[in-house]
């Protein structure tokens, strides 16, 4: 990739409207020039001072109704299209959910009280739509591999810190991957696991997300929940029931390299 064609695409791809094949392009552009780096950082810092500082207006309810109403007839959907079909058509109806999670419920944190948009906001715009757009993806991951001892050296280099890593498969929770993603403007690893039709993904957090997230974050049926990884502070982001996704943090608390 050029610098002509990956300067048009910084902002699309801090908006998450990059397709994930295009948006990994970009990161692998990015990575050797510095140009383009210092780009993103700046618009980084641009979009993050703005979400900050900027006023926000509460949706009017005719509006947050339609939003709602449009959101739940998605998740119907999306439910039917799973029971029928693990294929393209579960990725579609994921990627209706982002569509109007993305445009509506966290407008809708954000716009609560009428107060600016706080960390908290930010870490559940950033961990939803991350996952979204995995679902909507042809693949939820870079690495494929059910192996941890070629999942963990994957990362290496590619973010700050590698994540331990352990496969769950005899428990109904098999490691498929792993892939890198942002929350703010740092670089994440992000583990992926499933448990039947569900996907998971496991974050790992930088300190100050992590304090953002002592309490769970719901959006259109799915969940962001605190967890430890080892010693490491993390998020697991999924729309497992409430039983399930509690089997699933034990084992992550147990597990390890």
């Amino acid at each position: 990739m050029e610098c002509s064609h990956a300067q048009p695409l910084i902002a699309a791809y801090l908006d998450g409207e990059l397709e994930r094949a295009e948006a990994r392009e970009l990161e692998a552009h990015v990575d050797d020039c510095p140009a383009c780096r210092e780009s993103l950082a700046q618009l980084g810092e641009l979009r993050l001072a703005l979400r900050s500082g900027a006023t926000r207006h509460r949706a009017p309810p005719e509006l947050r109704a339609r939003v709602a109403g449009a959101a739940a007839e998605s998740a119907r959907t999306g439910a039917a299209v799973r029971r029928g079909s693990a294929g393209s058509g579960w990725r579609l109806a994921a990627a209706v959910v982002l569509a109007f999670a993305a445009g509506g419920g966290i407008v809708d944190l954000w716009n609560s009280g009428g107060a600016a948009p706080d960390e908290r906001a930010l870490l559940a715009h950033d961990l939803f739509a991350s996952h979204w757009r995995a679902l909507a993806a042809a693949s939820p991951v870079d690495v494929v591999s059910s192996d941890r001892h070629t999942v963990k050296p994957w990362f290496a280099g590619k973010v700050a810190q590698s994540p331990l890593v352990a496969d769950f498969a005899d428990a109904g929770f098999p490691l498929v991957g792993g892939r890198v993603d942002y929350v703010g403007s740092e670089r994440v690893p992000v583990l992926v696991y499933r448990h039947g039709q569900h996907l998971i993904d496991v974050f790992l957090l930088p300190a100050g997300a992590a304090q953002s997230l002592a309490q769970p974050l719901h959006q259109q049926g799915y969940a962001a929940e605190r967890v430890t990884l080892g010693a490491q502070p993390a998020a697991v982001v999924s729309d497992l029931d409430r039983v399930e996704l509690a089997k699933f943090e034990q084992l992550l608390a147990r597990g390890g390299d």
